[in-house]
């Protein structure tokens, strides 16, 4: 396969897309759909690669539903019923559906963590569950209450805690990057502010969110993370990049100035929601650098991309700048 990237020679480019996109449309369901995009993904123990794909069907209420291939770019399986379908009945939080799942592998627990939106009347909030298989899920219910989303598990502990990324929103402060701690997975707290949102013209001003989950790389916890600007003709969505500290991951070392990755290709500018890249999560090569980044694009499909985390970060040091420099 091949990969293309930005086609403007004035810029380099650091995430390239692949030439087979869309890799994954309603098209391709075994059941009746209107869209499928904002996967998680992750690798399983057998090399397979396993998307956990936001489905919403036409009453535009979403679920869950698992893709597996054995190269991560052809050939899927899907799954033909529902993965992981909302439960209104025990879950009033999942009335209005479940979105755009995180998935980490928690090696102390030895499972999958999925973190999803769940939408309820009052908002969307953070749920979690668990699962070995992606075929038995135990639900943990909200851990992050409305309005919040965005949100994944860094995939050990900080100290005697896990730690969660998330976006919470509020009518004074805007929509800005938070962690929060917990023993248990269950209970959270020791919440803190690690990334605002810019204000003004900044492609990332006023609304800003975690893309795929955390990357550990040996200077840190590297961050995709999307700004949303609002324009004349609607929301636009651009991803850029941050640096945390590995031990003390409310520290920012580093952040982008500018974005890295936009909406240009014809999937990505028209669909319901056009203008769109969305990603949920990555898999990484077995060379410890590459990674394939699964996005939704204009809330319509699934589009993949390739990134080097070592190009990503010597990008980040010369281009980047502390957050207060």
């Amino acid at each position: 396969m091949r990969f293309i990237g930005n086609r403007n020679p004035h810029y380099k480019t650091l995430i390239h897309r692949c030439e087979r996109n869309p890799i994954l449309t309603s098209d391709d369901w075994p059941y009746p759909i209107n869209t499928v995009f904002n996967a998680g993904a992750t690798l399983l123990a057998d090399g397979t690669t396993l998307l956990l794909c936001r489905v919403e069907d036409r009453r535009g209420i979403s679920h869950l539903c698992a893709a597996r291939s054995q190269n991560g770019v052809t050939d899927w399986k899907i799954d033909p019923q529902p993965t992981f379908f909302p439960d209104p009945k025990n879950w009033p939080e999942e009335l209005w559906g479940i979105e755009d799942p995180r998935i980490t592998y928690l090696e102390d627990l030895e499972t999958y963590a999925v973190v999803y939106t769940s939408y309820s009347r009052g908002g969307p909030g953070v749920s979690l569950a668990l699962t070995k298989d992606f075929k038995k899920f135990e639900r943990y219910g909200v851990i992050m209450p409305p309005e919040d989303k965005d949100a994944a598990l860094l995939p050990r502990k900080i100290g005697d805690c896990w730690a969660l990324v998330h976006r919470p929103v509020t009518s004074l402060l805007g929509a800005h990057m938070w962690i929060s701690y917990s023993p248990d997975l269950r209970h959270w707290g020791s919440h803190r502010l690690i990334l605002e949102a810019r204000r003004g013209a900044w492609w990332d001003a006023n609304k800003i969110g975690l893309s795929p989950p955390p990357i550990l790389t040996s200077e840190g916890w590297l961050m995709l993370y999307h700004g949303v600007r609002q324009t004349a003709s609607g929301a636009l969505y651009r991803l850029g990049l941050a640096l945390f500290d590995e031990h003390s991951p409310e520290k920012c070392l580093l952040r982008s100035d500018e974005w890295i990755f936009r909406p240009e290709e014809d999937y990505e500018l028209a669909g319901d929601v056009g203008n769109v890249i969305f990603p949920c999560g990555y898999t990484l090569g077995p060379d410890g650098d590459t990674i394939r980044l699964y996005y939704g694009a204009a809330d319509t499909c699934i589009a993949l991309a390739t990134a080097s985390i070592q190009e990503m970060l010597a990008w980040l040091h010369e281009f980047g700048r502390p957050p207060n420099g």
